[in-house]
């Protein structure tokens, strides 16, 4: 085998994990361990982040397992590795399963709470939201519990128990995917309508998803202001969860009458500049 190919090969193994959402559930982890009190060790940090970086993987690529076929459907997906031909599928779910395989040990020397909660994400994503994308449009609100986990996780791995805190962060990561996803399926409705997936708009009309992105987006700014009495973030924190939440609700709601795929679009790509803003300014202040 040569460089070149040794390098394609090893890129589109890469892509089977999803490298963007890897990073932000790492970055979710560490900023969650940051949040809680108390202080982890280096060799904790290194555990929890390793052990997220192989559930996150695994829960990834037996995605992308299971939805090869209808990946080839989707212009947005059908350049994987997998509707390409580019990666065997039998190599796909050996290469999940071996990354499944090993988070767990590797989760279990943060602690036995973490450990469970990077089994419960793994078993959601892809033994249940997988599947039921194809069956309900209800799927949205069971991925968003693995999307949220890695934020507790940091959390346990300080602690070693779920507390109020941990739970008020993983709140605000939790109800942010809801009308995040509802804006990204209604501007590409005819893609996945296409591919069979259901969606809000799909299923109960393009006003239906309107009026649940406009209703989630407000009860997601309402869950950024309870972490702070809580004493998880402080003033800087309320006062910068405060400006973004006023921007993100009047965007929406400003635009929520005439609102299309171009105000889903904006919608969205606001939404992307809020949550890291917003989850950065939590950590920084959290620590100091």
């Amino acid at each position: 085998m040569t460089t070149q190919v040794l390098r394609a090969k090893t890129l589109d193994l890469i892509a089977l994990v999803k490298p963007r959402i890897m990073m932000m559930s790492l970055l979710t982890a560490a900023g969650g361990m940051s949040l809680a009190p108390g202080t982890a060790s280096v060799s904790v940090a290194l555990w929890l982040l390793a052990g997220t970086a192989l559930i996150v993987g695994a829960a990834n690529t037996l995605n992308m397992w299971l939805e090869r076929d209808i990946d080839c459907l989707m212009a947005r997906t059908k350049n994987r590795p997998l509707p390409q031909g580019r990666i065997d599928p039998r190599s796909a779910l050996w290469f999940g399963a071996i990354q499944g395989a090993l988070s767990l040990p590797v989760l279990a020397m943060v602690n036995i709470v973490t450990a469970a909660l990077g089994l419960v994400a793994l078993l959601m994503y892809v033994g249940v939201y997988t599947p039921m994308k194809q069956r309900s449009h209800w799927a949205v609100w069971v991925g968003g519990v693995p999307g949220a986990i890695p934020a507790l996780m940091g959390w346990t791995a300080a602690t070693g128990r779920i507390e109020l805190g941990g739970l008020a962060v993983f709140g605000v990561l939790f109800f942010w995917q809801v009308p995040h996803f509802h804006a990204i399926a209604l501007y590409r409705q005819r893609d996945y309508d296409a591919a069979g997936l259901k969606t809000l708009p799909g299923a109960r009309g393009v006003d239906a998803a309107k009026q649940e992105i406009a209703v989630y987006l407000a009860v997601q700014v309402a869950v950024s202001l309870v972490v702070v009495p809580l004493g998880v973030a402080g003033l800087p924190y309320l006062v910068t969860a405060a400006v973004l939440g006023a921007f993100v609700l009047v965007q929406a709601f400003g635009g929520l009458r005439e609102g299309g795929a171009k105000w889903a679009r904006n919608v969205f790509l606001a939404s992307i500049v809020y949550l890291p803003v917003l989850f950065g300014v939590m950590v920084f202040d959290g620590r100091a």
